[in-house]
C-alpha cells in the first residue's frame, strides 16, 4: 500500500505549524498555536479515513481471495488432525509391536546359546591340540630333531601369546603356558649344553677347540649349525653363545691385548671322511722380540686374526650369529683396548698429536675391518673406538684450553694495572725512540698500535694476554681441525675473559680518577687493534675446517666501544668534580668583599688543582692525541660554567669587575703549564682556540671587565665579540650589569641591537 504510507509520511509537525521554530526552547507554543495543531491533524486523519476506504474499495476483490484462502487451508488442517487421531486409535486396540519384540528377545537368546556351544567346542579342541603339540616337541627334542622342536615351541609362543596375558582367561590357558615354558626350558638347557660341549679351552695346551659333530647323554651326532639355528629360532642365540664369549674373550682375545708383542694365533682343522670335525686356534708365544707396539697394528691385527676365526669357524660365516657374538665381546674388547692401550699413548705434548694420528688411523682401520665381518653393526654409536682415539686429542685440547683460560685469568687478576716508577717520565722518549729501545720490563708496558702505528702504554696484563693469545694461534696454525678448533675457542675466550674479569676487578678504580681507568682505556684500544689483525695475520695458515668459522671482527668492536665508553666516564667524572669546585664559589656574586673574593679564590685555586691532578695522571698514560681531546673537554666546561656564571650577574660594581678580571688572570696563570702541555702534546691536531671555544671567550672576558662602554659597544660592532662565542643578549646584559643607566648606555644598547652579525 504504497499510498498510504506515502500519506503518513507526508505528516508533519513543522509543516503544521508554518512561521513558529520549534528548535527555540525560549519560545513555547500558544494556546492558538495548540488549537491550529489540533484541527490541522483532525483534517489530516479524514484525509487518511477517506483513502483507506478507497483503498479496500478498489481492492475487493483481492482482499476476497485472500480470506477464501486462508479459510480452505483452517479446513485441510482439520482432517488432517482427525485421520491421525484414527491411526492411533487402531494401534492402540492391537499392540502388535509387542508381539513381535517378544519373538525377535527369543530369537537372539537361541542364538547367542549355540554362539557359546560352539565357541566351547572350539576352545576345547584348540586346548587338545595344543597339548599334542607340546608333547610332540618334547618327543622331538628327546629325539634330537632341534630344529623341528624349535619351531614348534616359536609356534606354540604365538598361539599362546605368551607375555600378553589377559584378565578374564580360562584357567586352561595358564596351565598351556607353564607346559610352553617348561618346554622352552628344557629346550634351552639341552641346547646350552650342546653349545657348551662345542666350544672348549684347553689351558695346558692353550688351544681353542670348535667340535662340528657333538654329542650329550644318549643324543648324538648332532650338527653345531642345527644348534645355532634351534637357538636362533626359539630366540636364545645371545643366552647360548653368552658362555663361548666369555671363554674366548678371556682366554684368547685378552692376551692378545695384554701381549700383544709375542701373542701368535695358529688355526688347525681336524678332518673325518673328508669332512671338517674340529676347528682349532692354537695360542702361541711368539719368540721374535718386536718393538713396542705404539701405533697399535700388533693387537689389531692380533684380535682381527681370533674375531675371523670366529666367523668363520664358530658363526659360519652367519650375519645374524657373528653380530650376535660381536654383541656380547664388542664392549669387553673396547674397553680393554682403551684400558691397555689407547690410554697409555696418549700424547702430553702438542708436538706429538701428529704422530698420534698413526693410532686413529689404525683404530678406524680397525674397526672398519670388523664392520665390514660384521662383527659391529655399521651404525656402531659403539664406533667407541675411533670415537675415544678421536677425542683422545680433543681432550688434550680441552685440557690445554682450561690451561690457558686459567693463565688468562691468573694474569688479569695478579695485575695491579699501575705504571712502574720511572716509566711515566720516560713517557715522551718513547714516541721518538720507539718500542724497540726498552728495557725488558718496560716493552711490556709500551706497544706500538698496529694500524695507527702510535706508541700507547697497556697494562702488563693485557700486554701478556695478547701474547698468549698469539702463541695459542700459532698452535692453531700447526694442530689437527679438532685440536685447532679447540685451540682457537681458548684464544678468543681468553679475549673475552678480559672483558668479563677486568671491569670487575676495577669496579672501585673506575668510580673514581686514576691512572688505572685510563689504562684500562688503552688496554682496549691495544686489544681492539690487535683482535683486527688476528684474522689477517694467521687466517691464512689455519686449518681449512677452521677458516670456515674462525672469526675475531665480532669481538673487536665490544673493545673500542668499552675503550669509549671508560674515558667517556672519565671525563664526566672530572667534569662533575670541577663542577662541585665551581659550585663552591657562589656564582661569583659580590667579589668586591673580601670574604667572597676568598670564597671565589678559593674555588679557581680547587678548580687549577683539580686539573693539574687529572693532567699528571692522564698525560704519562693516554696517547697525545687523546690527552689533548679529553683535556680540553674537561677545560671547555669549566671555562663555559665560569664564563656563564659571570655574565650571569646583573650588577657589578667598578672593585668588583677589578676582583672578577684577577681572578681570571690567577686561573690563567696557574693553567699556563696545563695549556702549554697541550699545545705540544699533538702537533698535528688543530689549535686550542678551536679546541676549547670557551677559551678564547673567557680571555676577552676579562678585556670586557675593565673596558670603556664604547670600547664594548665598538667590540660587539666589528664581529670581535661575536667571534669570540658572545651573543647579542650576553654583551647586553653585561653592559646592564656594569654601566649605569643613561643616554650613551641606551644608544649603545641601540647600537648592538641594530648590528646583525
Amino acid at each position: 500500500m504504497p499510498e498510504i504510507d506515502a500519506l503518513f509520511e507526508s505528516i508533519n509537525v513543522r509543516d503544521l505549524l508554518a512561521g513558529h521554530d520549534l528548535n527555540d526552547p525560549t519560545t513555547p507554543l500558544s494556546a492558538p498555536d495548540l488549537r491550529l495543531l489540533i484541527n490541522r491533524l483532525e483534517s489530516h486523519s479524514l484525509r487518511i479515513k477517506s483513502k483507506v476506504q478507497s483503498y479496500l474499495v478498489a481492492h475487493h476483490s483481492e482482499f476476497s481471495d485472500l480470506f477464501s484462502t486462508c479459510q480452505d487451508a483452517v479446513s485441510r488442517t482439520r482432517l488432517i488432525s482427525d485421520d491421525v487421531s484414527d491411526v492411533v486409535e487402531l494401534i492402540s486396540d492391537r499392540p502388535v509391536d509387542v508381539e513381535i519384540r517378544k519373538v525377535v528377545d527369543e530369537i537372539t537368546e537361541k542364538t547367542k546359546e549355540v554362539r557359546l556351544k560352539r565357541e566351547s567346542l572350539e576352545l576345547v579342541s584348540a586346548i587338545v591340540g595344543i597339548c599334542e603339540a607340546v608333547e610332540e616337541t618334547k618327543v622331538a627334542l628327546r629325539g634330537g630333531r632341534f630344529r623341528f622342536a624349535a619351531e614348534r615351541v616359536r609356534e606354540l609362543k604365538g598361539v599362546l601369546r605368551v607375555g600378553e596375558e589377559e584378565e578374564g582367561e580360562p584357567v586352561a590357558y595358564a596351565l598351556l603356558r607353564k607346559d610352553w615354558s617348561d618346554c622352552f626350558d628344557e629346550i634351552q638347557e639341552v641346547l646350552a649344553r650342546f653349545m657348551g660341549s662345542a666350544v672348549r679351552f684347553e689351558l695346558d695346551s692353550s688351544k681353542l677347540r670348535i667340535s662340528y659333530q657333538l654329542s650329550v647323554g644318549e643324543i648324538t651326532g648332532i650338527a653345531l649349525t642345527t644348534v645355532l639355528e634351534a637357538m636362533e629360532v626359539i630366540g636364545m642365540l645371545d643366552y647360548g653363545l653368552a658362555k663361548a664369549a666369555d671363554l674366548i674373550f678371556k682366554h684368547v682375545i685378552t692376551p692378545a691385548v695384554t701381549h700383544a708383542s709375542t701373542f701368535n694365533a695358529v688355526e688347525y682343522s681336524c678332518k673325518t671322511s673328508g669332512d671338517i670335525t674340529e676347528q682349532t686356534l692354537k695360542i702361541e708365544q711368539s719368540s721374535d722380540h718386536k718393538t713396542e707396539d705404539v701405533d697399535g697394528e700388533a693387537i689389531y691385527s692380533g684380535i682381527l686374526k681370533v674375531v675371523k676365526f670366529i666367523c668363520s669357524s664358530l658363526c659360519f660365516g652367519n650375519v645374524t650369529w657373528i653380530h650376535s657374538f660381536g654383541r656380547f665381546t664388542w664392549p669387553r674388547i673396547s674397553e680393554l683396548i682403551i684400558s691397555k692401550f689407547l690410554s697409555k699413548v696418549v700424547p702430553e705434548d702438542a708436538s706429538k698429536l701428529a704422530d698420534f694420528q698413526k693410532v686413529i688411523e689404525r683404530t678406524f682401520q680397525f674397526e672398519t675391518a670388523l664392520k665390514e665381518l660384521s662383527f659391529i653393526s655399521p651404525s656402531d654409536s659403539e664406533g667407541r673406538l675411533s670415537k675415544y682415539a678421536e677425542n683422545v686429542e680433543v681432550h688434550f685440547a680441552s685440557r690445554k684450553k682450561i690451561e690457558i683460560l686459567a693463565k688468562a685469568r691468573s694474569l688479569m687478576l695478579q695485575c695491579n694495572f699501575t705504571i712502574p716508577k720511572g716509566l711515566a717520565m720516560r713517557n715522551a722518549s718513547f714516541e721518538s725512540g720507539g718500542v724497540e729501545s726498552l728495557d725488558e720490563d718496560s716493552s711490556k708496558h709500551m706497544v706500538r698500535l698496529l694500524f695507527s702505528s702510535e706508541v700507547c702504554m697497556v697494562s702488563e696484563a693485557a700486554y701478556q694476554l695478547m701474547h698468549l693469545v698469539h702463541k695459542t694461534l700459532e698452535d692453531v696454525c700447526v694442530s689437527s681441525a679438532r685440536v685447532a678448533s679447540e685451540f682457537y675457542h681458548a684464544a678468543r675466550d681468553s679475549i673475552l675473559l678480559y672483558e668479563a674479569v677486568v671491569p670487575v676487578k676495577l669496579e672501585k678504580q673506575l668510580n673514581g680518577i686514576n691512572q688505572a681507568a685510563v689504562l684500562l682505556h688503552n688496554d682496549c684500544l691495544y686489544l681492539f687493534e690487535e683482535i683486527l689483525g688476528l684474522a689477517f695475520e694467521y687466517r691464512a695458515s689455519f686449518p681449512s675446517s677452521i677458516k670456515e668459522y674462525a672469526v675475531f671482527a665480532d669481538v673487536a668492536p665490544r673493545f673500542k666501544l668499552m675503550a669509549e665508553e671508560v674515558l667517556q666516564r672519565q671525563v664526566q667524572l672530572v667534569v662533575s668534580s670541577l663542577q662541585e669546585a665551581v659550585d663552591s664559589a657562589d656564582g661569583f656574586q659580590d667579589t668586591h668583599q673580601i670574604k667572597q673574593f676568598e670564597s671565589a679564590k678559593f674555588s679557581i685555586e680547587q678548580v687549577v688543582f683539580s686539573l693539574e691532578k687529572v693532567h699528571m695522571i692522564w698525560e704519562p698514560v693516554l696517547r697525545p692525541k687523546t690527552y689533548k681531546l679529553s683535556m680540553c673537554l674537561v677545560l671547555e666546561s669549566v671555562f663555559r660554567r665560569i664564563t656563564r656564571d659571570i655574565l650571569l650577574l646583573d650588577d657589578m660594581a667598578a672593585d668588583e669587575t677589578f676582583q672578577l678580571q684577577r681572578l681570571i688572570h690567577l686561573m690563567f696563570e696557574n693553567l699556563s703549564s696545563l695549556l702549554g702541555s697541550l699545545k705540544s702534546a699533538d702537533e698535528t691536531s688543530r689549535p686550542l682556540d678551536d679546541l676549547i671555544p670557551s677559551l678564547r671567550k673567557t680571555r676577552k672576558l676579562a678585556e670586557l671587565l675593565d673596558m670603556p662602554l664604547k670600547s664594548v659597544t665598538s667590540a660587539w660592532e666589528s664581529g670581535e665579540l661575536f667571534s669570540c662565542n658572545f651573543t647579542r643578549t650576553e654583551v647586553q646584559d653585561f653592559i646592564k650589569a656594569i654601566f649605569a643607566d643613561s643616554p650613551l648606555r641606551k644608544e649603545c644598547l641601540w647600537r648592538i641591537e641594530d648590528v646583525v652579525n
